[in-house]
């Protein structure tokens, strides 16, 4: 059956009752169509297309009627034209061929003496032109933006924003008429034209000092619509064309970004469109987003901007979750920029962490972290530990991170500090890092005076609760060590210590071997832990016994790690003395900053680099590529074949020698890094790998510290190892006289590079490098740079001073890692001032002997 007209084939499929005979239908009108086009009829053509394109917003093939509809555009019927050109937008789009043929008729019709016809064409090119398309009719357009009749300047301004999106070139053909556009009255033309120049001055950073020029003509336009009264016209739920104010005020934006100037003009149009918007219905609200939003991008002044925070503020109020969340989400923006405006809204910030909608308490979370510091520390941290009891487990690994590296960086005093790291562990032991627990056993290592306090409190919490992971490990770790502390004066409380035995600690400690919450680590803790409990003097002969048994059950068990710890600890009870050596309390490991790791999805807490756990400002400094700073020590101990002091054992095997003291440990140590010409303070290396070359710069040391504990130092009690360690250094001097290369010297300064091998460590070479320089002028401000090929490996320690003066020699130490054989190339760059002219230099140095890698001195 044939369907004559649009309405009856509508009818027929909706008549159709299933899916096939709706499909049959389609297809049979399709085929009667494609023979209606061979027959030439033009009235039958327009009923056709139009048949054809309801078949086509079904879903159905209708690409068969492209050329009929280019045929329906050559018409001289405006209404075959309209037709035509909707068929044309619909079946065609910039990737067809066919559309060469439309340019033509799009031509021909902008030049229409009917506007309507004319406003067909732009409607169309406006749609679907191409980038050929955009250049074969730019001039046409150019002449359209400047006629006399508003509906056709409109659309006109808006095919040419699809002129310059697809031909950005091209936009400063546009920019004079543009200009013009922007005093052109009607709401229509000026809401269109302000979208064209927004994205021109987007694409073309060039335009956007002429149109800095507009900005009163801009300011104006805004001023008149917040002022005037009721336009029946424009006005959206009592405001007056809102969307055109949205529009200005973007463009302002753009427009007032890094310009003092412009900014200055639109402050107080700004104040007034904040003041006077109406915030009670969400068209109010989206101007003064808009608001808020130009204002925090331009040069505003302070009490703008405050006025601005304010306002996000009253959004936290509000009732819609869209226009909570979009607030939340500018503050987060906003934080950085100016913290003491945002923190008058902090108490409206916490209420948001109790909001029924997860995205908002997800954006009030990282907004909460961001607030933090000095002063306000305890009370945000105590409604995130509120907040942590209810969190949604998604939300605990990030709450309990970001807490603890607040703590860490903003504590008050350390005893406050243990009780929020015990409360996270309490509460959500099972989401927390292992960076954090390691940083709170560091800080408990450090803090003598609360040792007895933080065993006590974990004692208890893990009688209560042995189901949280974190705290598990971290217990069975202090108790393992301080273990005597607890015994000696007591369970500390808030009013009288209460006494605790032996048995009471091991009971606990043995009751997580057997329970349903432990696993592989939780078992080597508490295996390590009473080991070492066994070793204390307070611990009685039955409970040691107790402690054999458990560790000689586990000799049998079928995990492996597990079974070779408990045969190593129980072949410590028949090596007597020794194994009191062994198993003692272990020196505090090095400071170190936790790493800060962006666990929220905005920034880390204070949104910088914190303090040491101890809330000291001197730090050692984090290497480039992230890894924590390699001290002097180390790049000595990885020479010499030794370690750090947190890595050696508390005892060695037996050597017949006397365990050395701490003087002359030191005094070791001061042999060695004499060689160098250096002493133990010296601060840590930065590091860095480019892809081709590792580049790493060297800057005036930092104030450090002093550490009781340096790399080499020991415990009284603590025997030599078997292995190659710092003892031998003092036969260094003994070695060859080693050899200085001049690597620069020009205007008065010269650099030479030392290197210095160890036959142990293949392919590492130790150089130091010194500065001096010749005649009465000093060089000031030396910076040195070094790279090395990208098969190599560079660290630097900063130099000793970066003004050089005469007769006086500064040094800087180095050491690069290389494939064994490879010769140790560097390229340097220097930087310095010498007699008030700025002087930079870059050489190429390979002048080292071939065989340096090789293990030669």
């Amino acid at each position: 059956m044939v369907y004559h007209n649009l309405k009856a084939l509508i009818k027929g499929i909706r008549g159709c009752k299933t899916v096939a005979d709706e499909r049959v239908l389609i297809q049979q009108e399709s085929a009667a169509i494609r023979a209606s086009f061979r027959e030439e009829d033009s009235f039958a053509r327009h009923n056709n297309i139009a048949k054809l394109l309801y078949i086509h917003m079904l879903g159905s093939p209708a690409h068969f009627g492209q050329i009929e509809c280019l045929k329906l555009v050559a018409s001289p019927r405006f209404a075959d034209k309209r037709l035509g050109y909707l068929g044309i937008m619909l079946l065609l789009d910039e990737n067809q061929e066919v559309l060469t043929l439309v340019t033509n008729s799009l031509k021909n019709d902008m030049n229409h003496s009917n506007m309507y016809a004319v406003g067909l064409a732009l409607c169309t090119f406006a749609n679907i032109a191409s980038e050929e398309m955009s250049r074969d009719l730019a001039n046409e357009i150019e002449k359209l933006l400047g006629s006399s009749n508003t509906y056709i300047r409109k659309k006109a301004a808006l095919c040419a924003l699809r002129v310059i999106k697809k031909v950005p070139d091209l936009a400063d053909h546009f920019t004079v008429k543009a200009k013009n556009l922007l005093t052109d009255r009607n709401h229509g033309v000026l809401l269109s034209s302000i979208t064209l120049v927004t994205e021109m001055v987007q694409i073309e950073s060039a335009v956007l000092d002429e149109f800095r020029n507009a900005v009163p003509l801009l300011v104006r336009n805004l001023k008149s619509l917040v002022t005037t009264g009721y336009s029946p016209e424009h006005d959206v739920s009592g405001i007056t064309d809102p969307f055109l104010q949205v529009k200005i005020l973007r463009l302002l934006r753009l427009l007032g970004r890094g310009d003092a100037k412009a900014s200055d003009t639109m402050n107080d149009i700004l104040a007034q469109v904040a003041t006077n918007t109406d915030g009670s219905k969400n068209v109010g609200n989206s101007i003064l987003y808009e608001t808020v939003l130009c204002v925090l991008d331009i040069e505003a002044d302070s009490g703008l901007r405050v006025m601005a925070i304010n306002i996000l503020g009253k959004f936290l109020s509000n009732k819609d979750n869209n226009i909570r969340y979009v607030a939340l989400n500018t503050l987060n923006k906003v934080v950085s920029i100016d913290t003491n405006a945002v923190q008058r809204h902090r108490n409206i910030i916490l209420d948001c962490l109790r909001d029924g909608d997860i995205s908002i308490r997800r954006r009030a979370l990282e907004l909460s972290y961001a607030l933090i510091n000095e002063q306000n520390v305890r009370i945000l941290i105590r409604e995130l530990l509120a907040f942590l009891e209810v969190a949604d487990d998604e939300f605990k690994l990030g709450l309990t991170t970001q807490i603890c590296l607040a703590a860490e960086r903003f504590a008050p005093n350390k005893r406050w500090h243990i009780d929020t790291v015990l409360r996270v562990l309490k509460l959500a032991g099972n989401f927390v890092r292992e960076e954090i627990l390691s940083a709170f056993i560091r800080l408990v290592a450090h803090t003598p005076e609360l040792q007895a306090y933080t065993a006590s409190k974990l004692y208890t919490a893990l009688k209560s609760d042995i189901s949280q992971e974190s705290l598990t490990l971290g217990a069975a770790w202090v108790l393992g060590e301080y273990s005597e502390i607890v015994l000696e004066g007591g369970l500390v409380d808030e009013e009288q210590p209460k006494p605790i035995t032996d048995r009471e600690i091991l009971d606990l400690l043995l009751s997580i071997l057997d329970s349903p919450y432990a696993n592989y680590l939780t078992r080597q803790y508490v295996l390590a832990s009473i080991t070492k409990m066994s070793s204390r003097p307070t611990t009685s002969a039955n409970q040691q016994d107790r402690i054999a048994e458990v560790l000689a059950q586990y000799t049998s068990t079928p995990e492996l790690e597990l079974q070779q710890r408990a045969v190593e600890f129980a072949s410590l009870f028949n090596l007597g003395q020794l194994r009191e050596g062994v198993l003692e309390r272990m020196p505090p490991p090095e400071l170190k900053v936790t790493v800060m790791g962006v666990v929220s999805e905005n920034k880390p807490v204070g949104s910088s680099s914190g303090g040491d756990l101890l809330g000291s400002d001197e730090v050692s400094s984090p290497t480039t590529n992230g890894s924590s700073g390699v001290t002097q020590q180390d790049l000595l101990a990885d020479i010499f074949g030794t370690s750090g002091a947190e890595s050696m054992p508390s005892s060695g095997t037996t050597s017949g020698t006397a365990n050395p003291t701490p003087k002359s440990q030191k005094s070791t140590i001061d042999d060695i890094l004499g060689l160098f010409g250096s002493t133990p303070s010296a601060t840590p290396a930065a590091a860095a790998s480019p892809p081709s070359f590792m580049t790493t710069t060297s800057s005036p040391p930092p104030p450090m510290a002093s550490n009781p504990l340096s790399a080499f130092s020991l415990p009284q009690s603590q025997s030599p190892a078997p292995t190659p360690t710092v003892s031998a250094a003092p036969a260094a001097p003994a070695a060859p006289r080693l050899t200085s290369y001049t690597a620069y010297e020009k205007n008065t300064l010269k650099i030479t590079l030392t290197p210095q091998t160890s036959p142990a460590k293949p392919g590492i070479v130790m150089i130091l490098a010194r500065f001096q320089v010749s005649g009465g002028a000093s060089a000031t401000g030396l910076t040195f740079q070094a790279a090395v090929p990208k098969s190599q490996q560079l660290q630097m320690l900063p130099m000793s001073n970066p003004d050089v003066a005469p007769g006086a020699v500064e040094t800087q130490q180095m050491r690069v890692v290389a494939p064994v054989g490879s010769a140790v190339r560097l390229r340097l760059r220097i930087s310095y001032t010498v007699n008030g002219q700025a002087v930079q230099d870059q050489v190429d140095f390979s002048g080292f002997p071939p065989n340096l890698t090789g293990g030669g001195a």
